[in-house]
């Protein structure tokens, strides 16, 4: 692992345009089951679904056997198979309205390696700021893993125990047209989420494995639906243990005692935690 070459690309930025159009919306609306309205200009974006916007259009021959864009450019070209949305941070300043002309700085600010139970592990850090004509209105802490093919007798991850005090719960069933309508949403080619014979035969996972942010989705999208008034000021969210779509999975939450605070998270069939997440309200 050539670290000092990695962090070369420290500092590195990369700036995207886009438009916030109604169809992504309405589409994702369906996607999750929902009955709103049809987006008009000037309705706000919900949290989170900034995520239909800045897609990466890579040309077909750009990308690797895996579906994503081959290592380089923006991102650091770290040398390890599995590639994972790990978490991330969110303050929303400002709403994004339907109709607004939007613009987004990205920069890499860290890329750290460390050894795991089963190999290397690379960290970047990506921090986004989203901005429409009245100023910045998202800035976003993204961070991506990258790991090696574990090795067979390697030790698995000790799982943990997903809280039992929801006071929401919703049942995901995550089959195949979901993962395909989501990937199809966010133009996202990386085969682990539709391609059953590749992600069991060649990245040997058991199922098709369900989105991060399409989790950390459904966690926002359940807060929407109990407290529709309210407003999201900050979002954190981690992947604990990677979701497939052999099993249905919860997406659950509790507010907290201060009033302020909405803690979330997401867990398997068998009960254990796969997302943790925390929303702050104004």
């Amino acid at each position: 692992m050539n670290m000092p070459y990695l962090r070369e690309w420290l500092g590195r930025t990369e700036s995207r345009s886009d438009q916030v159009t109604a169809t992504p919306i309405a589409a994702l609306s369906a996607t999750l089951d929902r009955d709103d309205a049809a987006p008009k200009n000037g309705d706000v974006l919900p949290a989170l679904w900034h995520w239909l916007y800045f897609l990466p259009l890579h040309r077909q021959s750009e990308l690797g056997p895996d579906g994503h864009a081959e290592r380089g450019g923006f991102l650091p070209p770290v040398p390890l198979p599995r590639r994972m949305w790990a978490g991330g941070r969110l303050r929303f300043h400002q709403p994004l309205r339907v109709g607004e002309a939007i613009s987004r700085e990205s920069q890499i600010v860290d890329v750290s390696h460390k050894e795991g139970r089963s190999g290397s592990l690379v960290f970047v850090l990506v921090r986004h700021e989203i901005s429409h004509p009245a100023g910045i209105a998202i800035t976003e802490e993204h961070d991506i893993v990258y790991r090696d093919t574990p090795r067979p007798g390697d030790p698995l991850p000790k799982p943990q125990a997903a809280p039992a005090d929801h006071a929401w719960s919703r049942e995901i069933h995550p089959d195949d047209v979901l993962l395909f309508r989501y990937s199809a949403l966010t133009f996202n080619g990386h085969r682990i989420h539709y391609d059953r014979r590749y992600v069991t035969e060649v990245e040997g996972y058991p199922g098709l494995i369900v989105h991060g942010p399409l989790i950390a989705t459904l966690l926002m999208d359940l807060l929407r639906r109990n407290m529709p008034d309210r407003t999201v000021q900050q979002f954190s969210f981690r992947a604990v243990k990677p979701v497939f779509d052999i099993a249905s999975f919860s997406v659950c939450g509790r507010p907290e005692d201060d009033g302020k605070t909405v803690r979330l998270w997401a867990k398997d069939a068998d009960g254990w935690l796969t997302m943790e997440a925390s929303a702050t309200l104004d």
